[in-house]
């Protein structure tokens, strides 16, 4: 289709005139095409796909019922705006039973459409132009992307092995430092599955107050922990006053694809997000919100099943991993996996990077990860592949390690 004056329309922070015409192919578009490619050239062959970042597995069947209850409710179809009191009241009791966190359910709580949403949103209320976000990479990209649309600045720190994948906020400059309006964390992280601890927390805190900027701690994982317990920054000490906190029903509640979850926190900040929000949404549907109060009042029964299945899965692909020489460390939560790649196969293909490695692993295992190029070269493992019972669930991984085991790698 050729151009027409609408060309000269687009907004340069999508591209401008120049929207639509970049022919660079990126990462995930690279991953489908391989796989496409390698069930093409094994047809009847299983691709066992590592690369997805959504649980495995639907809603808990209490949840379902309750939705489709509350669908049925005449009262239910207005527009929820900034979200229902039940719904607020779910995730204030939850946060006090999971973290120890209190928080006043009108206040200090508002619901979104998904953290995505949330991530789109929050640099409306603070972003001015040559204002900074601070990122971290390799990781999710929306704050800093939408930072950007806004006329600020990004600056991104690298999340290094080691120091944990852990950012140094020291290491901001001083007029960086001055600039700063956001700084953007996610624990348990992905990619890298690392976790935070307290005394990380503690310092950013600190950071944060000292330096006059808004901690925006992206937490869907969180409840995803394999050691202790899940850790908020909302309590530790200072915690309200400097940071919100992101947290959704996806992860810990196989719900990625009904769009819920909450920022609470700060509340002059759980204030501006409601002010924006109100003039960019709706509102969640209220039957999802009230199927959500039930997933919240069994977080005790729902999310410590899930947790064990990917603990479960995760501790086993990292013991074969380990057994092939990768240096692969069981992560303390998410459900990721993040390994350095090999140097190359013993007498045969050499990996320049995360991508070639990844490719290789889809075209010649019939295995699908996600490569990471932004730090370093690492490969990330999802335990979300599809395996219904303990025994499918034992026969995937067994194939995995049949598969890998057929390759000699040198680090």
């Amino acid at each position: 289709m050729s151009d027409t004056y609408l060309q000269e329309l687009f907004a340069e922070r999508i591209g401008g005139v120049r929207f639509g015409k970049d022919t660079a192919i990126y990462k995930f578009e690279k991953i489908k095409r391989a796989k496409a490619e390698a069930r093409k050239a094994n047809p009847g062959v299983e691709l066992i796909d590592m690369g997805v970042g959504e649980p495995d597995d639907k809603a808990f069947p209490i949840v379902i019922s309750t939705l489709a209850a509350e669908a049925d409710k005449l009262e239910n179809r207005f527009y929820a705006d900034n979200g229902c009191a039940e719904f607020k009241q779910a995730a204030a009791d939850y946060m006090q039973e999971l973290y120890g966190v209190q928080l006043d359910p009108t206040t200090e709580i508002v619901h979104s459409i998904g953290s995505k949403s949330a991530l789109t949103l929050l640099p409306t209320c603070f972003i001015n132009p040559g204002d900074i976000t601070v990122m971290t990479i390799p990781g999710y990209p929306v704050l800093g992307t939408w930072t950007k649309y806004l006329g600020g600045e990004v600056v991104n720190l690298p999340l290094l092995k080691e120091n944990h994948f852990l950012p140094d906020l020291e290491s901001l400059t001083a007029d960086q430092k001055r600039r700063c309006k956001l700084i953007y964390l996610n624990y348990p992280n992905n990619p890298t599955g690392a976790s935070a601890t307290p005394e990380f927390y503690d310092k950013a805190i600190a950071f944060a107050l000292e330096n006059h900027c808004l901690l925006v701690v992206d937490a869907p994982y969180a409840p995803l922990n394999f050691k202790g317990a899940p850790l908020s920054i909302l309590s530790r000490p200072h915690g309200k006053e400097a940071a919100v906190e992101l947290h959704s029903m996806s992860k810990g509640f196989n719900m990625t694809g009904w769009r819920l979850g909450w920022v609470c926190g700060n509340a002059a900040a759980v204030k501006a997000f409601a002010t924006v929000k109100d003039n960019a949404d709706s509102g969640q549907f209220l039957a999802i919100q009230k199927a959500s109060v039930q997933a919240l009042k069994r977080q005790k029964e729902i999310t410590p099943l899930i947790c064990a299945k990917y603990s479960r899965r995760l501790k086993a692909l990292t013991e074969t991993l380990r057994e092939l020489g990768f240096d692969a460390h069981m992560p303390e939560g998410s459900f990721y996996l993040y390994v350095e790649i090999p140097k190359g196969v013993k007498g045969g293909i050499r990996f320049a990077n995360a991508e070639e490695f990844s490719r290789w692993l889809i075209v010649d295992k019939l295995i699908s990860t996600v490569p990471w190029d932004d730090v370093g070269h690492f490969v990330r493992f999802s335990a979300t592949f599809v395996a219904p019972t303990l025994e499918e669930e034992t026969r995937v991984l067994n194939e995995v390690k049949r598969r890998l085991a057929g390759s000699v790698f040198e680090f």
